[in-house]
């Protein structure tokens, strides 16, 4: 029996799982618009176990959304996770965090497109198919009135994540179809945690890092 807890901290949305089999018991989240996750991670870890009614020392394995996303947001939750690990001796899984959303969305045909708003005009974005096969690797993309138009040409293309709201701005196709207000969240990591656990693909604990995609840019303090 594969008790895993599951970690997502890449956007705003701080959110924890427990899963047993690779189906959510226990969920939490907070879809706030501003980051909590220093306040709130441990607290929601504490309150999915007692809500599973399980010990720490039952679960399986950690997993942890590793990005990209927010620097300090995937900092945190992988922190957490490694801290984790080592306090528990418990194996550590990570979830590409766009593979994670991708799932959010369920279609017979078409092209998902899950995004993740980064700086300006650009998005993080990976192309699946509707069986979820990755058809395009993740990649910061700059959005202009043309993009993703090889895909739309094609047929239904479902837009989901936060980069959404400046992509409809530019897109409109008529084969596009943007689903709002979805971030990525600890329920769609269940699944893709417990097939890396049944195959035993685990990470290093001592030396994962995030998927960042791009390096950290600080940004100036206004004057």
């Amino acid at each position: 029996m594969s008790l895993i807890l599951s970690i997502e901290t890449a956007t705003t949305n701080c959110s924890v799982s427990i899963s047993k089999e690779g189906k959510t018991i226990v969920l939490k989240e907070d879809y706030d618009k501003n980051y909590s996750h220093a306040e709130r991670l441990h607290v929601y870890i504490d309150e999915v176990l007692k809500e599973a009614k399980i010990e720490s020392r039952q679960l399986e394995a950690i997993a942890v959304s590793k990005g990209p996303g927010s620097y300090t947001g995937l900092r945190i939750g992988v922190s957490a996770a490694k801290g984790l690990c080592f306090a528990l001796d418990k194996p550590l899984i990570s979830v590409p965090t766009l593979d994670s959303l991708a799932h959010q969305i369920i279609c017979n045909d078409g092209i998902i497109v899950a995004m993740l708003d980064a700086r300006r005009m650009e998005v993080y974005a990976a192309v699946y198919d509707s069986n979820y096969n990755q058809i395009k690797e993740t990649q910061a993309e700059i959005l202009d009135e043309s993009s993703f138009n090889t895909y739309l040409e094609q047929g239904k293309v479902y837009f989901i994540g936060n980069g959404v709201e400046k992509t409809k701005g530019l897109i409109s196709h008529p084969n596009a179809i943007f689903i709002e207000d979805k971030l990525p969240s600890a329920n769609e990591m269940s699944a893709l945690a417990n097939h890396k656990y049944k195959i035993s693909d685990f990470e290093n604990v001592a030396y994962f890092e995030p998927y960042y995609l791009k390096d950290f840019v600080a940004l100036k303090p206004k004057a």
